[in-house]
């Protein structure tokens, strides 16, 4: 749901362990080509390597750390250093002020007047591609450092790469971050003053596009019906009985929705973030969220319970404004669709975008980074491998390839090269290019 997503958070992430150093180790104490045995020479720069290696991966998970006190938070610590101490009343006042102290910046007014005025004098960078489509920007983030477990790093690596497919089919710009913007607004949270940032910071952009690491295109042909959205500014996948009717921690999903830039937006973020910052207001921000929402756990506030809770406590505010999204797979849960992939091969093509073929596949829960999730690690491994390669097969197809099968790296030639290339590229159009047929 968060900067972390597949559990790249050092907040969030658990366990020990030495990031690459396993494979590195490995290689480290390997022998010479040029002998059948090592050295002593050779076992003591290998174990030296692996000291060293070992030595880096510390620091800079050290130094990743964005729990540093500053003097702010030294103040605030002060303050609220008793509040275990409180009573409910004393707790909710100091709560409330502590609440009040915390912003994502600086007040920004008229910011749709600054940003027409802006587009008109810079024709050169237009809100709108060739063809006439809204300009949108993919954002995504991970931890600054290395994941606790190297399979992580290689999963994020893949999740990067797809998103980076998807992109390139799509006109669509990408970033994705590695730093914490603001200290007190880590792990889940992180995205609020990123997407700020990049509000204010690219005023050509029409939408800003936010998707956790562990979410994956899965439908490479699959295109956003931005026009479906022209009178609204948050696109969020959701249902609305659950919203409205259960308030359910779950009516809403933030691994994967698109603001609008403008005003409105920058005015639900600043209203957003005030449960975020870490320690005793994110504590005490959690209870009332597992208060009021069905089905939440007992935890510190997350950014996805805290949206639903803005949503149903300001509605008349908000909600004009938000479009609840479920006629596809803007966010869809994993464990219900990686084994069916095969299926979907079989009788359905891309394009499609919900459960015939799913536009983004989720990893809820899966958090190969670190040593902790919802579900096993290899079945989660499994599963993330299931759905890149169902991915991928949608981009290898365009050059005469595709994966041996859902669970393997290799892949095979299923068109043989042509003399007139150019004849052919002018035959397909993109979703025939991605189809499944070879």
């Amino acid at each position: 749901m968060g900067q972390e997503g597949m559990g790249y958070s050092s907040g969030k992430a658990g366990g020990g362990g030495g990031g690459a150093l396993p494979m590195t180790a490995a290689r480290a104490r390997g022998a010479s080509p040029l002998s059948t045995q090592p050295s002593d020479a050779d076992a003591l720069a290998g174990a030296k390597a692996v000291e060293d290696i070992d030595r880096i991966l510390r620091e800079i998970r050290s130094d990743s750390d964005p729990s540093d006190p500053t003097d702010s938070d030294l103040d605030s610590s002060s303050v609220l250093s008793n509040a275990t101490a409180l009573n409910s009343s004393e707790a909710a006042a100091a709560y409330a002020a502590a609440v009040g102290n915390h912003a994502l910046g600086p007040n920004v007014s008229g910011w749709d007047e600054q940003r027409r005025r802006w587009l008109a004098q810079n024709k050169g960078f237009p809100a709108t591609v060739p063809g006439g489509k809204p300009r949108i920007l993919l954002v995504t983030g991970s931890q600054p450092g290395p994941c606790d477990n190297p399979l992580g790093d290689h999963y994020l690596l893949k999740s990067t790469k797809n998103k980076i497919d998807y992109c390139r089919f799509h006109d669509i710009e990408i970033v994705h971050n590695l730093a914490h913007l603001d200290n007190e607004l880590a792990g889940y949270w992180a995205k609020l003053p990123l997407l700020r940032r990049l509000m204010l910071s690219h005023p050509e952009v029409e939408w800003i596009w936010w998707m956790d690491s562990d979410a994956l295109f899965t439908d490479m042909a699959f295109e956003l019906p931005l026009s479906r959205y022209d009178n609204h500014n948050l696109i969020i996948h959701g249902y609305h009985d659950l919203l409205f009717e259960k308030h359910s921690w779950i009516a809403l999903n933030t691994g994967s929705f698109l603001f609008r830039n403008c005003q409105w937006s920058l005015d639900l973020l600043a209203a957003w973030a005030p449960m975020g910052p870490k320690g005793f207001i994110r504590e005490e921000a959690g209870k009332i969220l597992t208060a009021y929402l069905k089905g939440r756990p007992a935890f510190e506030a997350d950014d996805q319970s805290a949206l639903i809770y803005l949503l149903l406590s300001q509605k008349e505010k908000w909600m004009d404004k938000v479009y609840i999204e479920n006629s596809y797979y803007l966010h869809g849960f994993w464990a219900g669709l990686v084994d069916k992939y095969e299926e979907m091969m079989e009788n359905h093509h891309p394009g499609l975008g919900d459960e015939r073929w799913p536009f983004v596949t989720h990893f809820v829960g899966c958090k190969p980074c670190g040593s902790y999730g919802d579900y096993p690690v290899d079945r989660c491994l499994k599963s993330m491998e299931r759905a890149f390669n169902f991915a991928d097969n949608q981009v290898l197809r365009l050059y005469g390839f595709a994966h041996k099968g859902l669970e393997s790296p290799k892949i095979k030639r299923i068109r043989s090269q042509t003399t007139k290339p150019i004849n052919d590229k002018e035959d397909l159009d993109v979703k025939a290019k991605m189809s499944t047929t070879s």
